[in-house]
């Protein structure tokens, strides 16, 4: 069997000082680098995604365009491409990341699967040309992309992780609901132990 590390919008918009920042997101972003160089061989591929959202629309409503934003399906403007808010956060180090998705480009997206590779593909695609059949999932934000993620990677019939100590999210309810959720749909809560 080969596993896939997942790493979820681990970008400055949603870290401290970002847009959208989630508290916790900088010590996750570090934790991520220091769990990947620690367990070096734990994964056949490292996968990362970003929102990469347009700078001149509403990509699709999920920018609150004249209104204020609801923060269940409008947002402020975030992750915008060429921005500094869209780029990896520095304390993850991108050298280790093998397979770089973009997701949003126009629309609402929430999952890495709803994203495509540089050069095109789906996740799914690219998953399954590796027979890729377990995956970690950490990042940001537990209750937002981390779900929708994992929720996918389910569906796309993978057996699936999630690493509970490399995760941030917006609220605590919002997330210990997000993970009573995907524990109930399947996935495995578990802690690195870092």
């Amino acid at each position: 069997m080969a596993r896939a590390l997942i790493i979820v919008d681990v970008q400055n918009d949603f870290t401290e000082g970002g847009a959208l920042g989630v508290e916790g997101g900088a010590a996750v972003a570090a934790a991520i680098t220091e769990h990947v160089r620690q367990h070096p061989d734990d994964y056949d591929v490292v996968i990362a995604s970003r929102d990469w959202h347009d700078g001149d629309n509403d990509n699709g409503g999920h920018f609150a365009a004249g209104h204020d934003p609801d923060f269940v399906s409008t947002w402020p403007a975030h992750c915008v491409s060429g921005t500094d808010g869209a780029e990896y956060h520095d304390a993850l180090d991108t050298g280790l990341i093998d397979i770089h998705v973009r997701k949003g480009q126009g629309v609402p997206a929430y999952s890495v699967f709803e994203g495509t590779t540089d050069d095109g593909r789906s996740i799914v695609s690219a998953l399954d040309e590796l027979d890729i059949t377990e995956v970690d999932v950490v990042g940001i934000a537990t209750d937002y992309c981390v779900r929708a993620s994992a929720l996918d990677a389910l569906a796309a019939g993978r057996r699936v992780r999630v690493l509970t100590d490399l995760i941030a999210g917006v609220a605590p309810a919002s997330s210990e609901a997000a993970l009573r959720e995907l524990s109930a749909a399947g996935a495995e809560l578990v802690s690195t132990g870092a």
